[in-house]
């Protein structure tokens, strides 16, 4: 019996335990498959900006229309480079964390920005 069970994917729980065909996490209560944990992968994913180009970590890229920013009375206007992009999986398809000069750090959606 040295067979590792991989951990649970919703809350990475390592006590995961299998139950008939599924693996269960006693954590959070998730049930999947254990077909679908080795398909899916994150680190797959591919993240293309307004363009259609491939992003990456540490690229450089331009904000294609002005944001509102909440707490902010003007917001960010197009046109404004932002360096060294890293790729997140974040929250309502933002899945773009970096700093801006004058707002600093937050994430921006891939769809709103254009690779240099």
């Amino acid at each position: 019996m040295s067979e590792v069970l991989p951990p649970c994917p919703e809350c990475s729980g390592a006590y995961t335990y299998e139950m008939g065909a599924l693996l269960v996490c006693p954590e959070c209560g998730h049930e999947w498959s254990p077909s679908d944990s080795s398909a899916g992968a994150v680190g797959d994913k591919v993240i293309r900006d307004a363009v259609g180009n491939v992003l990456a970590d540490g690229d450089t890229v331009t904000v294609v229309k002005t944001l509102k920013v909440k707490g902010s009375p003007t917001g960010i206007k197009a046109g404004t480079k932002v360096r060294n992009i890293r790729l997140v999986d974040g929250v309502d398809g933002h899945d773009i964390d970096c700093k801006i000069d004058g707002f600093g750090a937050m994430q921006l959606k891939s769809s709103v920005v254009k690779k240099v």
